[in-house]
């Protein structure tokens, strides 16, 4: 891939923290753990089992193959990026309505009612299609080794996240995790509204272009 990066006369290991910095802010606001802890609440109001560690797990295996075949993933199945983030900002918005509306859009079986460690936690909730097209999108400006402790530093706090959340519920009560979860719903509308507008422009001006 093309480096964009200006020539700068920075020592190189300055570039590489600065790097890893980038890498790693960009996929926290991405992946926001901290939105999704109203989700994670919800779950367990609902008696689903949190499995921390397999969540955690499960996030950081789909990153990576992410990072090292998405492109060739989805290249054999026909799809484009930018399809397949608008794809994911569907379900980021019907996320979104369902925390404002406080009702259930995504059904799920006995089996999957009893752990929520994969879905929807781990996916699409950790890495969903927004980190996804993320990763693909930062393996065209930086180091693919950066971006790998960029992705380790997010699933140590997504972990230490999940591991606290009955402490964070505690301290939140009922009515605050009520307000919490349709701030964060409106979040995540606007999130999904902007990932839609920008790749739908993005396939538009493919077309014509």
């Amino acid at each position: 891939s093309t480096d964009h990066r200006p020539p700068t006369t920075l020592p190189p290991s300055i570039m590489v923290f600065r790097e890893i910095i980038s890498v790693t802010l960009i996929l926290f606001s991405v992946i926001d753990i901290l939105g999704s802890i109203p989700i994670i609440l919800g779950l367990k109001q609902k008696g689903r089992e949190i499995r921390s560690g397999q969540a955690t797990i499960v996030a950081g295996l789909i990153m990576v193959a992410f990072l090292y075949g998405g492109e060739s993933i989805l290249r054999l199945f026909g799809v484009d990026v930018g399809s397949f983030a608008i794809a994911g900002a569907l379900v980021i918005f019907l996320l979104g309505l369902e925390m404002i509306l406080g009702v259930t859009l995504f059904r799920e079986t006995d089996e999957e009612s009893q752990s929520s460690s994969i879905v929807p936690l781990a996916f699409p909730l950790i890495a969903g299609a927004g980190t996804m097209t993320t990763i693909i999108s930062l393996k065209a400006e930086y180091e693919t080794l950066n971006i790998l402790i960029g992705i380790a530093l997010n699933l140590i706090f997504v972990y230490l996240v999940l591991l606290s959340s009955d402490w964070i519920q505690a301290k939140l009560g009922k009515s605050g995790a009520n307000i919490l979860r349709k701030v964060f719903g409106l979040i995540l509308l606007a999130i999904a509204i902007k990932l839609f507008k920008t790749n739908l422009l993005g396939i538009m001006d493919a077309s014509h272009g």
